[in-house]
């Protein structure tokens, strides 16, 4: 038996009109999805096509990392409808880095950074490469994504990095990228170009408090594993957290 459409439901059935009569903190994960999604495909509901969704992917974290070709094996879901989930997400992010911004945190350990930063890394599939700038009392200033270069290609992000520090008059920066394979494990690529970071930081006047590598809800901090010369705002007992 066909579903019927969204727009011969009964008026408590529909998820907007739910939403303007009780708020939007009453609506259930398909309920949100299928008002994103709009419309549904013939034969099923946008609520039908939201439940798939959920169904196949679990949670709104989880459809935040998934690739283009897992979304597009629902059927019923085309381009459009995939920008607007990616794009909804995407906005999600930024509301929460923007809050965060805006309350001045002051990060005193490797813990503290990882618990600021680690919902934005964790589960990228490419390798990002973020720099936060600290005041001069260690607190958050700005979060910027370093667009040119590579750990594996250091110089060019090296000076991308002391440039934007130095431009922003920055007195203190931490370091962080990800490991698509989460698993934090420096290579030999990030030893070698933490060693020019605090060189480089040394010679400009600019402390590199640390360099943080993310991985899935583990970490890995220079400052902690003695491998370079790092002098962190406190002692920490391990270099790996989960």
């Amino acid at each position: 038996m066909e579903r019927k459409a969204l727009k011969y439901w009964k008026e408590q059935e529909k998820p907007r009109e739910k939403l303007l009569k009780e708020g939007e903190h009453k609506l259930t994960d398909v309920e949100l999805l299928a008002i994103l999604l709009r419309t549904g495909t013939k034969g099923q509901t946008a609520i039908d096509l939201a439940r798939k969704i959920l169904d196949k992917f679990g949670s709104f974290r989880n459809m935040s990392h998934t690739s283009l070709k897992s979304f597009k094996e629902i059927k019923g879901l085309g381009d459009a409808k995939i920008c607007q989930i990616k794009s909804a997400i995407e906005i999600g992010r930024r509301m929460l880095e923007q809050e965060i911004k805006s309350k001045k945190v002051q990060l005193t350990s490797p813990d503290e950074v990882v618990r600021y930063i680690m919902p934005r890394m964790r589960d990228l599939k490419k390798e990002i490469f973020k720099v936060i700038h600290l005041d001069s009392k260690n607190r958050v200033k700005d979060v910027i994504e370093i667009e040119e270069g590579t750990v594996n290609q250091a110089n060019p992000i090296i000076r991308e990095i002391f440039y934007k520090a130095i431009e922003n008059f920055i007195p203190s920066i931490i370091c962080v990228h990800n490991h698509p394979s989460g698993d934090p494990s420096p290579s030999k690529e990030d030893i070698e170009f933490t060693k020019k970071l605090k060189e480089g930081g040394t010679i400009l006047g600019i402390n590199v408090v640390d360099h943080i590598i993310i991985g899935d809800n583990l970490y890995y901090s220079f400052a902690s594993s003695k491998i370079t010369p790092f002098e962190f705002l406190s002692e920490h007992d391990s270099e790996n957290r989960s």
